[in-house]
């Protein structure tokens, strides 16, 4: 398996070498290039399976590499290096875009190179790139991507009703549309839409949007009825936050 490296930093480009040859025994040979343009022909010439891009580099970011490749003829999976702030590594995550902070870790090197490798063949790195381009432009996040079967489904914070925990496997409610069963736990839907004022965890095994709450009921030691017609228990220590919350909707 071929790989290659875009990163104007040489240091950083040598780092990342070494970490790939003595940690993923796949990948068979290693290109490198200084700036986007060199990387660009590249990757025309060898057709790597994997591409480690640094975002922020002279002349040209990590982010235009579809400026200088025709996006519908593109056959590598893309890992972004980046030393980016908080706020942009939020982007990334609710962009379902793979990346690698800096200074890099071997165990998310494996993992990232072990991902790519599983969605070779069947790369969605054009919407998802589009969608981070537009999150880092905004100082509002406005979409989720939500990895399904055959690709990523980008959906509007504010069409989610609700969140519910299956196992290691979260059922996602949406606004006028089926449900989606997706490979990630509760958890990681929790902490990715922590800043989101209008999602709330009434209970371990579900997280709500507010404002789709049909009615409060104290039945049955209480429960929250969701405008899907879907019961939502509540945990016993957030009853009263939660009452609270609701008192002051709108």
């Amino acid at each position: 398996m071929h790989v290659v490296i875009i990163d104007d930093e040489p240091k950083a480009r040598n780092l990342l070498e070494i970490l790939i040859k003595e940690n993923c025994p796949k990948i068979t040979l290693i290109s490198s290039a200084e700036d986007l343009l060199s990387g660009v022909e590249l990757i025309k010439q060898q057709q790597p399976k994997i591409v480690f891009l640094d975002i922020e580099m002279p002349q040209h970011s990590g982010l235009e590499i579809f400026d200088f490749i025709d996006k519908e003829h593109h056959n590598f999976e893309i890992v972004f290096t980046t030393a980016y702030s908080e706020y942009a590594i939020k982007a990334f995550e609710l962009s379902a875009v793979d990346y690698l902070l800096k200074p890099l870790r071997t165990d998310k090197l494996i993992s990232a190179i072990e991902k790519a490798i599983q969605n070779s063949g069947k790369s969605t790195i054009n919407l998802k790139l589009d969608e981070l381009q537009k999150s880092l432009k905004s100082a509002n996040f406005k979409k989720i991507g939500l990895p399904v079967a055959d690709g990523i489904k980008f959906v509007n914070f504010e069409d989610i009703i609700l969140l519910k925990a299956d196992g290691m496997y979260t059922k996602v409610s949406i606004l006028n549309a089926s449900g989606i069963l997706i490979s990630k736990p509760l958890k990681h839907f929790v902490e990715l839409l922590d800043t989101i004022p209008s999602f709330y965890r009434p209970h371990r095994s579900y997280l709500i949007n507010l404002k789709y709450i049909q009615e409060y009921s104290k039945k049955d030691g209480g429960y929250i009825l969701m405008d899907n017609n879907e019961s939502v228990s509540i945990s016993k220590d957030k009853k009263e936050e939660f009452l609270t919350i609701v008192q002051n909707i709108g």
